[in-house]
């Protein structure tokens, strides 16, 4: 079991807690772009985010900066070829895409249940700084481990077992072969750091210490992927 108790690991956690949405490593993108291609990028900043809240599954709208980041965002990737965009049903993740498809009217929306953020239980709505004071080493094991799940909630293995995972080996990589398309998929925090685990060969302490910056993008060719 991986307990975030120390090391980078927590220092990453206490990070994220003050400043979310800010990284300094950029995201990794392609020489390349031979379709199928996935580009892969974080819902922009919400109020849960800046209210410190366990968004989980429930909706929490951007806020006015994450509308600007969102504005940002889609100009960067206005001259993407992005084929079909994928997403949870969270109104985060939509109001972000939103500002995205403008550019790319021609590319359809399609939405999964599955792959929304991870299900923070009893957590859910709760304040992470409350948390934090209340039950330090909980809080911080139900944040960033792999196998303590929050009360009534799902641990990140199993978001990865039961979720993400299938739907990358099942659908998403199968579907993007078959079609020759490029997927442009809104993601949460938590399933972003699950599929850059998957994509950059990352071990599960590197995956804990992820955090995802607003207004980036990754990229991953699905042509060699097994």
């Amino acid at each position: 079991m991986v307990k975030p108790t120390k090391g980078k690991i927590l220092q990453a956690a206490l990070a994220s807690l003050q400043h979310p949405g800010q990284s300094t490593t950029p995201l990794p993108k392609l020489k390349n772009k031979k379709p199928p291609i996935l580009y892969i990028f974080r819902h922009c900043q919400s109020y849960d985010n800046i209210r410190h809240i366990f968004s989980g599954q429930r909706n929490s709208h951007l806020t006015p900066e994450g509308k600007k980041q969102a504005k940002k965002l889609a100009v960067k990737l206005k001259e993407e070829p992005i084929n079909l965009f994928i997403s949870p049903p969270l109104a985060r993740c939509l109001e972000t895409l939103q500002e995205v498809k403008k550019y790319h009217p021609q590319a359809k929306i399609l939405t999964f249940p599955q792959l929304s953020e991870r299900d923070y239980g009893s957590l859910t709505g709760k304040s992470k700084l409350r948390m934090m004071k209340l039950y330090p080493q909980k809080t911080l094991l139900w944040r960033r481990s792999w196998q303590v799940a929050p009360p009534n909630g799902e641990s990140l293995e199993m978001v990865w077992n039961n979720r993400i995972r299938p739907f990358l080996i099942n659908w998403l990589i199968p579907y993007a072969r078959k079609e020759k398309i490029n997927i442009g998929w809104v993601a949460t925090n938590n399933t972003m750091r699950l599929v850059r685990m998957f994509f950059e060969h990352l071990s599960i302490e590197e995956m804990l210490q992820l955090e995802n910056p607003y207004g980036d993008w990754a990229e991953y060719s699905l042509t060699e992927i097994k």
